[in-house]
C-alpha cells in the first residue's frame, strides 16, 4: 500500500506545481493609448508615462504592451481608433488631453492611479 500511496502523492503533486506556477505569473497588461495628435510632440509625455507605469511595476516587453492610436489632428477619427482599441480588447484606454471628451461625448475620468493599481 506506502508504494501506491507514494506514486499517488507524486501524480497529484505533478499536477498541481504547474498550476501553482502558473497562478503565481504577474498578470500581463494590455494598455491602449489613444491621442487626437502625432507621436512626435508628445515624446517626452510618453516617456514619463512608461515611466509612470514602471514605477507601478508595468514595464514593457516583460508584463505590459502599449497599442498606440494617433489621429494626427484628425478629429474625426478618434471614434474609429477607439473602437480598435476596444476589439484588441484593452485592459485600459489612456486617452490624455481633450481626445476623451472628443470621442462622442464619453465620459471622461482624470486621475485614478489608485483605482488602477487595485485593479492591475
Amino acid at each position: 500500500m506506502r508504494r501506491r500511496e507514494f506514486i499517488a502523492g507524486l501524480a497529484g503533486s505533478a499536477t498541481v506545481l504547474p498550476l501553482a506556477a502558473w497562478a503565481q505569473q504577474p498578470t500581463a497588461l494590455l494598455v491602449g493609448y489613444l491621442y487626437a495628435g502625432s507621436p512626435e510632440p508628445v515624446a517626452n509625455y510618453l516617456a514619463e508615462f512608461r515611466k509612470g507605469l514602471s514605477q507601478m511595476g508595468f514595464v514593457e516587453g516583460r508584463n505590459l504592451a502599449i497599442e498606440f492610436r494617433f489621429a494626427h489632428n484628425e478629429i474625426s477619427r478618434l471614434p474609429e481608433l477607439a473602437a480598435e482599441l476596444v476589439s484588441r480588447r484593452v485592459n485600459v484606454i489612456a486617452a490624455p488631453g481633450n481626445a476623451a471628451g472628443r470621442n462622442g461625448g464619453q465620459k471622461r475620468y482624470s486621475n485614478h492611479s489608485d483605482r488602477f493599481q487595485q485593479r492591475f
